[in-house]
């Protein structure tokens, strides 16, 4: 018998379009007195996407008769938002929700259970070009119409809410509708195909061995495991993209206040600088959070900052020119001061720019790599890939997490399309409509993101003022406008 082979780490070439091609030899488990436990599904990750899949087949009638596992190496507990948890902090690890996306949790029965009080619906968004100060508002009320025959309904663009939030509201969920073996705090060792037996033919099926001596059998094994994904591995499923040799600092802010536009409309703020987009973002109360795309040398030297000067670099970074931010991010200490006589020399109409921050919150500022990598194909004999493990995707759009709730809704309606028609839910046949439906979006989405991040890496020449040409032009027409505003709302 071949020896079984472990989910190891590979290590590859980094290259700027680097395709690929790990692959995990399949390997035939020994046999053994234990066989293992079968089931319908078996998601490995328990991030938001592989919860919203769990929790849409089991709220379906259609398919919550099926046997579903999810197997997650963290403590799901610790990754909860606690109920007691107060308004004077948030978490640094925010997404903005689009209304799809909200939609697609009400219908799954979760949205109930997030704690709608740490949750913040904003309804315009200011986005301005750093070199030229082209800008361009989104928002439903200056976006007249689509066209002639449909009108704009929505007012909230998105909503900020936190990931532990999310996570929160999908575990309530789950626990409300049952029929979910969880085995959380555990990981994989290996994954491998079945053999025969006397009841059923496991030749095709992954069998996961588990860390706690568990074995299982997946008609269908879904991917939710991140972006260095052991179960594309296994299927052999290869994966192309690069570094953007940028990382995001992220961090939880304090404002002085809720916002020039008040307490009851909420705006978020992105500047585009040639080293990456800054975004400023509601939170509830005066909170917002940051993420801020910039070299690994920035975001090194903004971690290091002590908090007013930190603060200091924050605010700068929305009102101050792209030369003066990168002599500031030169200075070993004392931007604060140097910022503050700076400012007095710089002209900048305060109403059109986010409030200023005051403070940060403690332990919240961190920063991690930038990358794009889109999988070849999302299914294989067997295997669905959701989420991050089937994408990942430049945050200046905030559209990684809807990506992945977008995953999870069709993925639901491949299967249950599959056992209303008594087809093999685990067939290559069966899962190619959610391959097809989710890759095309998601490729336009990965190209039109990594296309904005380029166009506007670039700092001086005729391309600084055909792109600020074609700002103005889409901020002046509401129709395009509101095309593109649907778009990134997900469609609604």
């Amino acid at each position: 018998m071949p020896p079984r082979i472990p989910l190891t780490a590979h290590r590859a070439v980094s290259t700027p379009a680097v395709r690929f091609q790990i692959r995990l030899r399949r390997s035939f488990a020994s046999t053994s007195p234990n066989a293992p436990e079968i089931y319908d599904v078996v998601c490995v990750g328990g991030g938001p996407a592989g919860l919203s899949l769990l929790a849409g087949l089991k709220a379906s009638p259609v398919t919550n008769g099926l046997k579903v596992a999810l197997i997650e190496g963290q403590d799901l507990q610790k990754n909860r938002l606690r109920k007691d948890a107060g308004l004077d902090s948030f978490s640094n690890r925010c997404s903005s929700l689009t209304p799809a996306s909200v939609k697609n949790l009400q219908e799954i029965g979760a949205w109930r259970h997030a704690n709608a009080s740490r949750i913040q619906p904003y309804q315009e968004m200011q986005v301005w070009d750093g070199v030229s100060d082209a800008r361009i508002s989104f928002d439903w009320d200056t976006a007249r119409s689509l066209g002639p025959r449909k009108p704009i309904q929505p007012t909230t663009i998105a909503y900020m809410i936190e990931n532990m939030n999310t996570v929160s509201a999908l575990l309530g969920r789950l626990e409300e509708l049952g029929g979910v073996d969880i085995f959380s705090s555990t990981k994989v060792d290996s994954i491998e195909l079945g053999t025969d037996t006397q009841q059923l033919d496991l030749s095709s099926w992954p069998i996961l061995s588990l860390s706690n001596g568990k074995s299982l059998a997946a008609r269908l094994l879904v991917g939710a495991d991140g972006a260095n994904s052991p179960v594309r591995t296994f299927a052999g499923i290869s994966s192309r993209g690069f570094d953007y040799s940028r990382h995001g600092v992220v961090a939880t802010l304090k404002l002085s206040g809720p916002g020039w536009d008040g307490p009851d409309h909420k705006t978020a703020y992105q500047r585009f600088l040639p080293s990456g987009p800054i975004a400023m973002l509601p939170m509830p109360g005066n909170f917002a959070t940051l993420v801020w795309s910039t070299t690994p040398e920035r975001a090194a030297k903004l971690k290091s900052l002590s908090p007013t000067d930190f603060v200091a670099m924050v605010n700068a970074g929305f009102r101050l020119s792209p030369t003066d931010l990168k002599y500031l991010h030169t200075l070993p200490s004392g931007q604060e001061e140097e910022i503050a006589w700076r400012e007095k020399h710089t002209t900048v109409n305060e109403r059109s720019l986010p409030v200023r921050v005051t403070d940060v919150q403690a332990g919240s500022a961190a920063s991690f790599p930038l990358r794009m990598r889109h999988a070849d194909t999302y299914t294989g004999e067997r295997v669905a890939l959701v989420g991050d493990a089937a994408h990942t995707i430049h945050p200046l759009a905030g559209q990684g997490l809807n990506q992945g709730q977008g995953d999870a809704a069709a993925l639901v309606r491949t299967i249950s399309h599959a056992v209303r028609t008594g087809q093999d839910i685990g067939s290559t046949l069966a899962l190619e409509s959610y391959n097809s439906e989710r890759y095309a979006e998601n490729n336009a989405m990965l190209g039109v993101c990594d296309k904005l991040h380029r166009l506007y890496s670039v700092e001086s020449g005729p391309i600084v003022g055909l792109r600020s040409l074609g700002l103005r032009a889409v901020d002046a027409l509401g129709p395009l406008k509101g095309f593109f505003m649907n778009r990134a709302a997900g469609g609604v």
